[in-house]
Order: structure tokens, then C-alpha cells, then sequence
């Protein structure tokens, strides 16, 4: 069967300094008919799990330890029988959402998945968040970038733990060095291109 992507949106509300804004957060589903792997579960399990549709998910990828996309991890692992995955410098963000659960596995620069027949590989760009990381699925000419590169530039430096030149820095280093056809697929929006986003840092 031929792999593929799938969206799932998911609406809910991203809290930042004691506020609440609405949000809506992009879920990719990575595989074909029979096994998939899930990347981010945001804010509500059940439309994901919709998503899914019977299939076997293989893991849980989450690119970030932001609320808007972690809340909903436990519920899915719950739901699917799949492992949480998830960088370590971003276990202090995890620690404030969920104070009973533990992820399963430590996402490293070096983490790969197969699914469907193909890779993805980590690539790890902090800036949004210390433990920020980026998904290199290149069989599929695509990377699923979470809140590190946007239709539009980086994503956003204001949040606790973010930077800056730091995003900048790994935008360049392990974004701008694919090829330029690949599909940025985003944590929130519509999609863009490495080529695309060039001109958007200095």
C-alpha cells in the first residue's frame, strides 16, 4: 500500500501567562491503510482517534512540550496502545501539563521511525522550545516542523524557554539544508515549502 499524510485539525486553547487564547492545532498522521504514526496530540483525543481509524499506530511523536500540543498524549497512548515519544529538554514544559504520566521514550537527534515502509528522521531545533523538534520523512519529499518554521518564518520566540537566534540558527542548520521542494508541514496553518521560507531569515 502506498504510504501517505493525513491531517487532522484539532481545535482548543493555548494558555500563556495566565491567559487563554483559542487555537487550532494540525495532527499528521503518517502511514497507510494498516499502521500509522502519529505526530503531536493536541488539546482533545477523540478526533484524533477518529483520525486513525482502527489503525495500528506505531508511536506518538510530539514535537514540543507546549500545552497545545501534549495534552491529549496520555488520553492517545491510552486509546492506541502506542508509546509517547519525546525530547528531554522540554520535560520541564511536560511536568506542568501532566503531573501523572510519564512519556515512554527519549526523542535524540538521532531518532528514527519507520511506518508504511519509510523513515522519518529527527532532527532536533531548539529555539521554540529547548527540546523543539522537526520530523524528515525525505521518501515522502516532506518535514513536519511543529512550531519551528511556519508558512511565514520561524515560529514564535515569545514563550518561556524560547530564543530567537537560536530558532534562527537551527532553521538554518537543519531546515534550510533540504531540498528546497520539500513540503513544510506546520504545527498550526497551511503548509509551505524550504524553498519558500528562504527569504524569510536574514
Amino acid at each position: 500500500m502506498t504510504p501517505r499524510v493525513d491531517k487532522v485539525v484539532v481545535p482548543g486553547v493555548f494558555s500563556l501567562d495566565g491567559q487563554d487564547f483559542d487555537v487550532e492545532n494540525n495532527v499528521w498522521l503518517v502511514g497507510d491503510d494498516d499502521e500509522v504514526l502519529v505526530i503531536d496530540a493536541p488539546h482533545d483525543a477523540a478526533p484524533i482517534v477518529e483520525g486513525i481509524g482502527g489503525r495500528r499506530v506505531t508511536a506518538i511523536v510530539l514535537t514540543h512540550g507546549h500545552n497545545d500540543h501534549i495534552t491529549a498524549a496520555p488520553a492517545l497512548r491510552e486509546a492506541t496502545g502506542a508509546p509517547i515519544w519525546f525530547h528531554p529538554m522540554d520535560r520541564m514544559l511536560w511536568d506542568v501539563v501532566h503531573t501523572d504520566a510519564e512519556p515512554d521514550s527519549e526523542l535524540t537527534s538521532a531518532s528514527r521511525f519507520t511506518v508504511a515502509g519509510i523513515e522519518l528522521v529527527t532532527l532536533h531545533t531548539p529555539g521554540h522550545s529547548p527540546g523543539s523538534v522537526c520530523l524528515h520523512a525525505p521518501d515522502l519529499g516532506t518535514v513536519f516542523t511543529g512550531d519551528t518554521l511556519f508558512h511565514g518564518g520561524p515560529g514564535a520566540t515569545g514563550r518561556s524557554y524560547s530564543d530567537r537566534p537560536t530558532i534562527e540558527h537551527s532553521i538554518r542548520s537543519e531546515l534550510f539544508t533540504l531540498n528546497g521542494n520539500t513540503v513544510v508541514r506546520t504545527g498550526h496553518g497551511d503548509d509551505t515549502t524550504i524553498a519558500a521560507e528562504l527569504p524569510t531569515i536574514g
